[in-house]
């Protein structure tokens, strides 16, 4: 049980104190603040971005005490403290002739340019509330256009979510604007968020510190930029697909050159190149930190192979020739020269992570040993490749992974015990939780952080009512917090510790309802499927039909043999019911299966057959809650 009186936040101890004092970096260069100011024409007159529902999506102030301090505090890393101000930058900026970014409002960049019709637009931020912001600061400092296009560099929804803060879905619709996205982009928006969404959306608050307050010993930057906005994203779909490198379009009058890059930092991404402005937009391929090769929060492993590949095709293409690079996330770079060492050190610590990973685990080197073996040689020396979102730690595994999985080849990892069962055995073998407690408590003085939490992690799984373990366990997550480079680490430390004294969140995870209207028949089976409990469908094999109205496809879903299957395009005749509905009504039903009766009466469902089959299919789907994490 958790103590009703929690503990605050410590102070740095000695041994974080040292640590950091002790943290020397030599890419403390001036040129990145001249980089991340320059061209800077207003500021947002309040800082404060209301949320459509009430309350604020974006506050700069929040992080005030960051740009007011450029010394760090002992609490935080200094390198991550330098990255942070830099991040808290914000305003609209000059990027070139006819080429502005809005940064600081989201933790992505929107930009505009303008067309010879009206405004181009590279990805629209999280939430309709910043996009929406950031363009009414365009319009009126730089004079009102119309949107006539609209470019989501990537599938994640940071550069999507936007979209229905500068444009609408009639003018979409009506052929008014231009939505341009990369092969394959609707499919990924929802394959990450549909199979593994509700697991993805508990853990990204780990990664992103999103219950975190700010201030100097709790949520201090994500690396990729200051914080996540409050609300909700949408989607419009594309109207047009890029799906070859080369392919080139006029856009509001503009000549863009694009490059696919499939499964690189996302499933579906594009850079691309503006000839006349001789500008190279690298989404979210090259930004101002080393990348994730896996995101902390849970994602299919990156390929950094062919990411290292496409950052050689761009610097081929249009190395010798652009004159401005700017991405998805942090600031430009400026000049033909600049721009080519920047693409050139990107491209090699990508390969270098792959290639040297792969060479210790062909020496038989197993994950763990890989990650404590590999240190950045001092020829990345320079701040935009540094771990402030990825880190050569879980990157290295990332790669591990991808090539071998999860298995590290010792049978003794085989078939390891579950946590709970394990952390029993392991206090019980160590003489109970109190000798356990006490030898970690002398670890914890002599500054081993790591080692505490990995031993104390037992006793909290054997015992989550151990109070004077979940009291060290924060602590000594805490100090690892405070020590780490990456803004990712550091979130994922801090609020394990705040869970450990707060207890853990609990909230019902109604993720994918933003979605629905972008599902495929496929994705909508896909979820059914994870949510499915085979010991709740009591019935046997059974076989029900589908009309999707607002898809116009018939569907065919079987269950047998404790698991689904699908039959697309067709119903079978000899079905045990049919189900009328629209994807709307979907997820509803998913959450909800006693909700069947509401839908039938309001006409959103109608089943023909035996109603009680349907039943026990929809009143055998799990809902998803927050599960714990730091304790059983």
């Amino acid at each position: 049980m958790v103590d009703p009186t929690p503990t605050s936040p410590r102070e740095a101890t000695t041994h974080t104190r040292a640590a950091n004092e002790a943290v020397a970096f030599s890419f403390d260069d001036p040129g990145d603040t001249e980089r991340a100011t320059r061209g800077l024409i207003t500021t947002h007159p309040t800082g404060q971005i209301p949320k459509l529902d009430g309350g604020v999506s974006w506050d700069t102030s929040r992080h005030d005490f960051i740009r007011e301090n450029e010394v760090s505090p002992p609490t935080v890393n200094p390198s991550l403290w330098r990255q942070a101000r830099l991040n808290t930058v914000h305003g609209l900026f000059e990027v070139a002739d006819g080429i502005w970014q809005a940064r600081g409002y989201d933790i992505s960049n929107i930009t505009f340019i303008a067309g010879t019709d009206g405004w181009l637009i590279i990805d629209p931020l999280t939430h309709e509330e910043t996009a929406r912001a950031c363009l009414e600061l365009a319009n009126q400092t730089l004079g009102e256009r119309p949107v006539t296009t609209v470019i989501y560099t990537h599938s994640h929804t940071d550069h999507y979510g936007g979209v229905l803060g500068v444009t609408t879905r009639e003018d979409v619709a009506a052929g008014k604007v231009r939505i341009v996205a990369p092969e394959g982009f609707m499919h990924e928006v929802v394959a990450e968020n549909a199979v593994a969404g509700p697991i993805m959306l508990r853990r990204a608050m780990y990664q992103f510190g999103a219950l975190l307050p700010a201030n100097e010993r709790q949520h201090v930057d994500c690396g990729l930029g200051t914080a996540i906005p409050a609300g909700l994203p949408g989607l419009i779909a594309p109207t047009d697909l890029i799906t070859e490198t080369g392919q080139e379009m006029t856009l509001s009058g503009l000549r863009v050159v694009f490059q696919n890059t499939p499964n690189a930092e996302a499933p579906a991404e594009m850079n691309f190149y503006f000839p006349d402005k001789r500008a190279l937009c690298m989404a979210e391929n090259c930004t101002h930190t080393m990348h994730n090769l896996y995101p902390i929060r849970g994602a299919l492993a990156r390929d950094s192979l062919a990411w290292s590949k496409y950052i050689h095709e761009a610097l081929s293409l249009w190395g010798d020739d652009a004159e401005v690079l700017f991405s998805s996330h942090h600031w430009p770079r400026f000049g033909t020269d600049d721009v080519s060492a920047f693409l050139e050190l990107q491209r090699d610590v990508y390969r270098w992570l792959h290639d040297q990973t792969m060479r210790l685990a062909n020496h038989g080197y197993v994950p763990t040993e890989i990650a404590e073996a590999l240190e950045l040689p001092a020829c990345f020396g320079e701040s935009h490749v540094q771990g402030y979102y990825g880190t050569v730690s879980h990157n290295s595994r990332s790669v591990y992974n991808r090539y071998l999985g999860w298995y590290d080849g010792n049978p003794a990892n085989l078939d390891p015990l579950p946590v709970v069962e394990a952390g029993r055995r392991y206090v019980d073998m160590m003489g109970g939780a109190d000798a356990v407690l006490a030898q970690a408590r002398g670890y914890f003085d002599d500054g081993e952080y790591r080692w505490v939490v990995q031993v104390v992690n037992h006793v909290v799984f054997a015992d989550p009512t151990n109070q004077e373990a979940r009291e060290l366990q924060a602590d000594a997550l805490e100090q690892l917090g405070y020590q780490a480079e990456s803004a990712t680490w550091r979130n994922a430390y801090l609020t394990g510790a705040h869970e450990m004294r707060h207890g853990s969140l609990e909230f019902r995870n109604r993720g994918g309802r933003n979605l629905v209207e972008a599902m495929e028949a496929d994705h909508i089976f896909d979820v059914l499927g994870v949510r499915f409990d085979p010991a709740r469908f009591t019935r046997g094999a059974t076989t029900v039909n589908w009309a999707i109205e607002d898809l116009d496809e018939l569907h065919t879903l079987g269950i047998h043999n404790a698991a689904i299957h699908h039959t697309p395009w067709q119903h079978a005749p000899d079905a045990d019911a049919t189900i009328t509905l629209r994807r709307s009504t979907i997820f509803g039903l998913f959450e909800d299966g006693g909700g069947i009766d509401a839908a039938i009466a309001a006409g959103t469902l109608v089943v023909d057959g035996d109603l009680e089959a349907v039943r026990e299919l929809f009143g055998s789907l799990d809902v998803f809650y927050s599960p714990n994490i730091v304790e059983p």
